[in-house]
């Protein structure tokens, strides 16, 4: 069982003559029950027999998300029991009940206590990314048990997953890359080559891209689900690749391939000085003196053409709390700033693109101190 922490997590406990309710809290990462730590002792009376508890907001107190361009994922567990009073007799108490805690949250029509209960970790089956770039897929180790790329119906690669009782290992990340680089030039040097750039070993990166596969089989405990991939190749603008933290709280990457547009904004905070000097001044000094200055910088992303189905993928990015665009081989903090996503069908657009606007999460002088 899981705990989507950005949504609430009731736990209701009701019995004839029920007084009161204690509740053992355990959250804690590492190694399950072993590990166990972080103990919150909760209690509550009773109302027409009934208690109830919301733990979400406690959970989510211990999830922090990172990303530095390294695929992993902040779970952890949650361990509780409780004692029931009844006619203000203590019970024996229940056994521990064992859940994991992800950053997901569930929609208003998901009803209380959302699962979001799939292998896969992601809504679309459909993923359009840049030609020669990796598809890196979250699964969950507990409900799947293998990914398979395939090109043409021929095997390309597989990776086994399985379960594990560590916190930070419940979700993989499977890729088919080589140390997570995107870029033809750095996996030769990652590899340990030496990279030498020509005419013709750029035509035939063009002509032989590496990784090449059009499907991904994900097999689970509820079955095969099977993902076709779209390789859109862009020669004009620069691609950019945002991930994000979707509602089944894991890592998702988003490409927009077409024109960026950067903007600069400047803050600043000013005074008056006195500038004169035995009776008279100095007319190359300042007199309004700019006592700091910074400023922050957006983008406006353009997605280029998608498939309908990317609306669900393009809503939970406006939703996500935690950003990030790799920029220059470094992966940046950014903030979603479009406030409103207007959804675009082929029926009423024809052609589905979506322009997003991004603040990056940072000053752009240093002043980190």
């Amino acid at each position: 069982m899981k705990i989507n922490a950005r949504s609430p997590y009731y736990i209701n406990i009701s019995a004839t003559n029920l007084t009161q309710v204690d509740m053992e809290l355990y959250v804690y990462t590492g190694t399950q029950t072993t590990d166990r730590s972080n103990l919150f002792t909760l209690t509550s009376f009773a109302v027409s027999e009934n208690v109830t508890f919301e733990i979400g907001e406690i959970v989510r107190d211990y999830i922090l998300q990172t990303f530095d361009g390294d695929y992993a994922t902040a779970n952890v567990w949650v361990d509780y029991r409780t004692t029931s009073y009844i006619q203000g007799v203590a019970q024996t108490p229940t056994a521990y009940t064992q859940l994991v805690g992800f950053d997901g949250y569930g929609y208003y029509e998901d009803e209380a206590n959302p699962q979001n209960n799939s292998g896969l970790l992601q809504s679309n089956t459909k993923i359009v990314k840049l030609d020669d770039a990796p598809a890196t897929i979250p699964v969950d180790t507990s409900k799947t048990t293998q990914v398979t790329y395939e090109l043409d119906g021929e095997l390309v690669y597989t990776k086994a997953v399985s379960s594990s009782t560590v916190s930070t290992t419940q979700v993989e990340y499977v890729t088919n890359t080589i140390n997570g680089s995107d870029e033809f030039e750095n996996r030769v040097i990652q590899d340990g080559g030496t990279f030498e750039g020509s005419t013709c070993l750029e035509q035939f990166a063009n002509d032989f891209t590496l990784f090449d596969f059009d499907t991904i089989y994900v097999d689970t405990t509820d079955g095969v689900v099977k993902l076709t991939v779209d390789n859109i190749e862009e020669c004009k603008y620069q691609p950019y690749k945002v991930t994000f933290i979707n509602k089944f709280g894991a890592l998702q990457d988003l490409w927009f391939f077409k024109r960026t547009n950067e903007v600069l904004t400047t803050k600043k905070e000013d005074f008056k000085r006195n500038i004169i000097v035995n009776g008279a001044y100095d007319t190359s000094r300042h007199q309004q003196k700019i006592l700091t200055k910074n400023g922050t910088e957006k983008l406006t992303l353009n997605t280029g053409f998608y498939p309908e189905v990317y609306n669900e993928v393009f809503k939970q990015m406006q939703l996500s709390e935690d950003c990030w665009i790799e920029i220059e081989n470094k992966t940046l903090p950014i903030n979603v700033s479009s406030s409103s996503l207007n959804y675009k069908t082929h029926l009423n657009d024809k052609l589905i693109n979506y322009t997003i606007q991004i603040d990056f999460a940072f000053d752009t002088i240093n002043n980190i101190r």
